[in-house]
């Protein structure tokens, strides 16, 4: 008997054991996947701005090419503007042949930012063309390179992406001394000082923003990703606790039940049966039988239990039904009087409340057939009232000296009742819990239920 109990203890820590893998995974590789992850979001983030900004980029592109065409069609226009002619429409075909082109770039990642800082480039060499002929420094088109200015910041958020365009004012300065023939003046000076200043600040505040846009981003990530690390821990303990509860319920009565025929067998008065005439033989072999038929209805029972929490988690899940079922399968598996009841009309609960109340109803039939002896009165009760759902069960057992602290629960080994407690948690509900050496157990939760079903 000594030798065969703790194959029946291995496979109770087996339990346990498996409850605690459940609970606790491997940290370095998740650490490692998140890592890439976040990585990867990063990079897809940066990409999918980058290719809204350069489409904004075409239509803006668009916009001027329109401006472009009335220049060159109206001919008061072209000429108060200096151009004109087919060399003027050629290089208007030319940028319209490259902003098309950029735009089907685009997708291409790398390519499509290389192309991207060409045709802005070449958008620029065009603009310094203009205001070439159209008064140098003073003309009122120079204006116009502010926005390239910003456009090269927001495509290109460096502040290397000043330069193209701060290259535009001694560009222009040097071909309007060549085209007008007359060197710079103090106020083209200042021009170019007054346009050189707008463009460092407009660097700066653009380059300052999307950093701090940078690190926000990172913070919403660093976030996102402790809101799921946080979402996989409470289903690991989830699963825990349903391993626990449900399966672990039924096999901790497998093993019971299998201790108890293995003591049976290794019994002096058993073996002494077993090894005498067949009358002997016949008169245990209807007790072994039964144990043997006991330990099949509970792996039968495991599979029910499966399939329970699966429609436990549907809207249409029949709460009294399956309470009141699970009541009657009780008292038949663990030899109890467990009576159950209905008080009030029937309420509408979430599955996930539902799935509580069934688990604590569960956990506290089970701690009576553990800690109780065989017949031992259970009172069941479900009650519902406006806004509410109450169940209620009460044993007429030997009790035991709660805790003074709630906390204290799991750390003096009542997990299952520490366990009651998380799910009410979970569901935002109220477990009471009343016991006293002799006097039985009392537990009680109270969740939030919705309006009357109609039956």
């Amino acid at each position: 008997m000594i030798a065969r109990r703790p194959s029946a203890l291995l496979s109770s820590r087996a339990v346990s054991e498996t409850t605690a893998l459940v609970a606790g995974a491997p940290e370095r590789q998740g650490t490692l996947a998140a890592s890439s992850e976040r990585s990867e979001r990063t990079r897809a983030f940066h990409e999918d701005r980058f290719l809204t900004r350069a489409r904004a980029l075409f239509y803006a592109r668009l916009a001027f090419l329109v401006l472009g065409l009335g220049v060159i069609g109206v001919p008061s226009w072209s000429a108060a503007f200096g151009i004109g002619g087919p060399r003027a429409f050629a290089i208007y075909l030319v940028m319209v042949a490259y902003s098309a082109a950029n735009y089907l770039f685009l997708p291409r990642k790398k390519i499509g930012k290389i192309v991207t800082f060409a045709t802005l480039c070449a958008d620029l060499c065009v603009l310094v063309c203009l205001v070439s002929v159209t008064g140098g420094l003073r003309s009122p088109l120079l204006a116009a390179q502010l926005l390239f200015t910003i456009l090269f910041v927001v495509l290109f958020p460096t502040p290397f992406a000043v330069v193209p365009p701060l290259l535009t004012f001694p560009v222009v300065a040097k071909l309007a001394q060549i085209l007008g023939g007359h060197a710079l003046v103090q106020i083209d000076l200042f021009i170019l000082l007054w346009y050189s200043a707008i463009n460092c600040i407009v660097v700066y505040m653009m380059v300052y923003l999307n950093e701090r846009d940078r690190l926000k981003h990172r913070e919403l990530q660093k976030l996102s990703g402790a809101l799921r690390e946080m979402a996989v821990v409470d289903e690991r303990n989830r699963l825990a606790r349903e391993i626990h509860d449900g399966l672990g319920g039924v096999l901790s009565s497998v093993v019971i039940q299998s201790e108890y025929l293995l003591n049976m067998i290794d019994g002096s008065e058993v073996r002494a049966r077993l090894s005498g005439n067949n009358e002997a033989r016949a008169a245990i072999l209807p007790t072994i039988r039964k144990e043997l038929s006991d330990l099949h209805q509970a792996a039968e029972d495991s599979m029910d239990e499966l399939r329970r929490s699966l429609r436990m988690m549907k809207e249409d899940f029949d709460l009294v039904g399956t309470l009141s079922d699970y009541c009657k399968l009780a008292s038949a598996r663990h030899r109890l009087d467990v009576r159950f009841g209905r008080a009030g009309a029937e309420r509408a609960v979430g599955p996930e409340s539902a799935l509580a109340l069934f688990r604590v109803l569960q956990e506290a039939i089970t701690n009576v057939a553990r800690h109780c002896g065989k017949g031992t009165a259970v009172e069941v009760t479900l009650g519902f009232e406006p806004g509410q759902a109450t169940l209620r069960i009460q044993d007429r057992g030997s009790g035991f000296v709660l805790p003074r602290d709630p906390a204290g629960l799991a750390r003096e080994g009542h997990y299952g009742l520490a366990n009651m407690q998380e799910r009410a948690r979970k569901v935002s509900g109220d477990l009471r819990m009343t016991s006293a050496p002799g006097q039985g157990t009392c537990v009680e939760l109270v969740v939030s239920a919705g309006e009357e079903l109609e039956r």
